[in-house]
């Protein structure tokens, strides 16, 4: 078999944050398992840390562990689009056509042998426009569809839809809508898909808000910051799916805190006010103290009758901020278990067969 034989689909989406990373390979597991012989690629790593002296996109690592793959990282991951390489590229010191063809070349060792290979998009469609490898330059220049995976959570996100597909043409897949909650589910089945399928972009399935699939628990993140639970008798297992920063004064910050679910609240350690005004607001699941600032005995002790989990970092608000973004936007995607989970739904609800061109007997 050759890559011209094989049958490509690039998951992008509409912004960060949208599953994508789940989605691309519970659906290449689903392919797997309807008996195609199945590749994964990222061609840009975007989703990056540092691990033994080497920056890498985990999402990779993750594929190559589910899907069994035996590809080196450098062949599932060709660019690592980091601050560093865009600095680099700004000036002038990457050649867009030497990572054009770095892109094609390991997609064609890659894409040799299977039946279906599974790309993912890097962040948003946008994303490699300076060296001109968004994900539609990249299904132009691998001979892919674009499968699109997208929020909905207003009538006006079918904005984001329509122009995404007006925009790739004729190798627009469909789109996937992931994490549609009860309240949204009947405008978007009886009033956007139908919509769209009218002009010809295809709905290919959407997937129920699971708690399974957003947010991490608070025991979850705080492993991730590596952070001193001051309160260690309460319960760690609640969720959280945001943040909120916690900068101004007490009496705002308790009137934005009580609009506010699911949410870490992350303020300094010698924020009091902010942390009282956390403590009175139910849908604040933890604080995230920062600069290593112990609070007070009153705090940790009002914590601990609330059942409130109090995490103390050593890192700045700013460095707190960005660690904390990271781990919510990444969510549980990094851990198996999601991905099964995620294939469960897929397989309920999109036609894995047709998506692949696969026999569906």
């Amino acid at each position: 078999m050759t890559a011209e034989e094989t049958t490509t689909i690039l998951v992008s989406s509409t912004e960060d944050g949208t599953g994508k990373t789940a989605i691309a390979i519970a659906l290449a597991k689903l392919a797997s398992e309807h008996g195609a012989s199945v590749g994964y690629m990222k061609p840009k790593g975007t989703r990056l840390e540092s691990a033994v002296g080497k920056t890498l996109d985990q999402d990779p690592m993750l594929a190559r562990e589910i899907l069994d793959l035996d590809a080196e990282m450098h062949q599932l991951e060709p660019i690592v689009y980091s601050p560093t390489f865009v600095t680099e590229v700004l000036r002038g010191r990457e050649d867009p056509d030497s990572l054009r063809e770095s892109v094609q070349t390991n997609f064609e060792e890659l894409a040799a042998d299977v039946d279906v290979m599974v790309l993912e998009g890097g962040g948003r469609l946008s994303t490699g426009a300076i060296v001109e490898l968004t994900d539609q330059d990249i299904v132009e220049l691998l001979d892919a569809q674009l499968l699109l995976v997208s929020h909905f959570t207003e009538a006006r996100d079918v904005d984001d839809v329509y122009a995404a597909a007006n925009t790739v043409g004729d190798r627009f897949a469909g789109v996937i809508y992931n994490d549609i909650s009860r309240s949204e589910f009947d405008l978007l089945t009886e009033e956007v898909m139908p919509f769209l399928d009218s002009r010809g972009i295809a709905s290919l399935g959407h997937i129920p808000s699971d708690e399974l699939l957003s947010g991490v628990t608070v025991g979850e993140l705080s492993d991730e910051l590596g952070a001193t639970l001051l309160t260690p008798d309460v319960d760690t297992d609640s969720r959280v799916e945001r943040f909120s920063v916690g900068a101004m004064g007490g009496d705002s910050a308790l009137k934005q805190l009580r609009r506010t679910r699911k949410a870490a609240v992350i303020t300094g350690g010698d924020r009091s006010d902010i942390q009282t005004a956390a403590l009175q607001a139910s849908g604040v699941e933890c604080l995230v103290l920062t600069g290593g600032y112990r609070p007070s005995n009153a705090i940790i002790g009002r914590a601990t009758e609330e059942d409130l989990p109090i995490l103390l970092v050593q890192s700045e608000t700013r460095v707190a901020i960005d660690r904390v973004e990271a781990v919510l936007r990444s969510g549980r995607t990094q851990r198996p278990e999601t991905v099964e989970r995620m294939a469960e739904h897929l397989d309920s609800t999109v036609d894995i067969a047709s998506l692949f061109g696969l026999d569906s007997s």
